[in-house]
């Protein structure tokens, strides 16, 4: 996702503050080590009670943060960490569970299993897009693994913040989750402190500055970056669930969400009904006016619309054609949903995430050049491909790398708590959701008991001939194909 803006006034942050908080943590983090199960569910039914309890407060902190209507708060930030909260508690037990290893051929009689310990320490950094379920679904984790967390929410969504700040101070103590307010001077702070794991989403370029304070402290990261998302609409797409699906899934948060469609190729065979499906769903969901529906989010500041259309004006003038939308009013916050044809030549919105109500469509012949113009970019966090035909399926699954791959649908990915979440290079390292956030939380440790007879006693020096022969012996048979 692209970098927030700097329209807010200058940050100063409580270094002194906030080296407390972290210090406070440490004791706790120790302590944390030998928690139980059902130590750790306490912690995530205080985190369950404090957010159903707020679920109307939350609502209001949207609407005047956001406008977002009441349906996608509940579905996008409220059921997910209800989600993530009664996933962890359904199978918490089996995942701190010490997992057992089978022997090799060089450790028999010598029994070994993985411990998961909790990391210590951890900083979770969340976005301006999605500020709940993005800043508390990695917290879920993080409890369940049994660590302490300080949060560092976006400074841009203030009446959530607000809400997001009572919520912390009534489940938890400081010393177990602390909920840290600021700007870039105090997530410069909080990076500069040695924490043991770096949760963090955003853009690419502060997930780079993430990394190099990770590094400096030898610590864990998780980086949750975006990119550009493209979508595939293949010739034997069903042509109307695919528009259903990848109109609700572009224009869902006004496009302000990191696995939205950035793009998508439509093949040349569908791309005239595509667009007047497109026009017809748009009028039918939003009305005649966009910007009077209470259905259509608000972006989220008034740089961000700024930035927006004047990239939709840079299109305009490389050759894009308006095929809906365009409608713009910077002031409101407002960008009408706007599909453009940019099939003709190379546009502005080839070059940046758009993070917005903006949809470039690309008609193609051969699904073999966009395969090639995809594979020719970053490593986007999500695809989409919309097809009937197995075998263009299997195409797409093995020419193509990306975070997640969605067949015929659009985003729904996220919310399938068995399935990692995460991406791949530019758009992301480690991953989060379910299991595998109790693993990014989790140190898996090594543990291999000496059996009742060790082998290898018959290697010790001093070295003769025969060890040479038994030692070459092993290494054969444990080679052996």
């Amino acid at each position: 996702m692209p970098a927030s803006p700097p329209d807010t006034a200058p940050d100063t942050a409580d270094v002194a503050e906030l080296q407390r908080l972290f210090t406070a943590q440490g004791p706790r983090a120790l302590a944390l080590r030998t928690s139980t199960t059902a130590d750790r569910l306490i912690s995530l039914q205080r985190l369950h009670t404090a957010l159903v309890a707020r679920r109307a407060a939350l609502y209001a902190a949207f609407r005047a943060d956001f406008g977002k209507p009441e349906v996608e708060v509940e579905l996008s930030e409220i059921m997910p960490v209800l989600e993530e909260i009664q996933h962890a508690r359904r199978h918490l037990r089996r995942w701190m569970r010490p997992q057992r290893v089978r022997a090799t051929l060089t450790s028999l009689g010598s029994p070994a299993h993985i411990q998961r310990q909790p990391r210590g320490r951890c900083l979770i950094i969340g976005p301006w897009n999605y500020p709940v379920s993005i800043l508390l679904g990695p917290l879920v984790s993080a409890l369940a693994a049994g660590n302490t967390v300080i949060l560092k929410p976006s400074e841009f969504t203030p009446a959530i913040n607000q809400v997001l700040r009572e919520l912390i101070a009534e489940a938890f103590s400081p010393d177990t989750v602390a909920f840290c307010e600021g700007g870039v001077a105090t997530a410069q702070a909080l990076l500069a402190l040695p924490f043991d794991h770096f949760f963090f989403t955003g853009s690419t370029a502060v997930g780079r500055l993430v990394m190099q304070a990770a590094a400096l402290h030898m610590a864990s990261v998780t980086l949750e970056l975006g990119g550009k998302s493209p979508a595939i609409v293949e010739a034997s797409a069903d042509l109307d669930a695919a528009v259903e699906l990848l109109l609700w899934g572009k224009f869902f948060n006004a496009g302000q969400s990191c696995i939205a469609p950035d793009h998508v190729f439509v093949h040349r065979s569908l791309l005239d009904a595509f667009n007047e499906r497109c026009r017809r769903l748009l009028a039918r969901r939003y009305g005649s006016d966009p910007a009077a529906s209470p259905d259509l989010a608000q972006l989220i500041h008034e740089r961000h619309a700024a930035g927006l259309a004047e990239l939709l004006q840079r299109a305009q003038a490389a050759g894009a054609r308006l095929i809906c939308g365009g409608d713009h009013d910077v002031a409101r916050r407002y960008l009408a949903p706007t599909l453009l044809d940019c099939s003709a030549s190379a546009s502005p919105l080839d070059q940046v995430e758009i993070f917005g109500p903006l949809l470039p469509v690309i008609a193609y012949d051969e699904l073999d050049d966009v395969l090639q113009r995809i594979d020719a970019g970053p490593k986007p966090l999500a695809l989409y491909l919309w097809s009937r035909d197995r075998q263009v399926q299997r195409q797409v699954l093995a020419r193509t790398r990306s975070g997640s791959l969605g067949l015929n649908l659009c985003m729904q990915q996220y919310t399938q708590v068995n399935l990692p979440f995460g991406g791949v290079n530019h758009s992301g390292s480690g991953s989060a959701h379910g299991l595998a956030g109790f693993r990014t939380f989790s140190h898996e440790r090594s543990v291999l008991r000496a059996g009742p007879w060790l082998a290898v006693k018959l290697l010790f020096p001093p070295y003769s001939k025969a060890k040479l022969r038994l030692a070459q012996w092993v290494s054969r048979l444990v080679g052996r194909g």
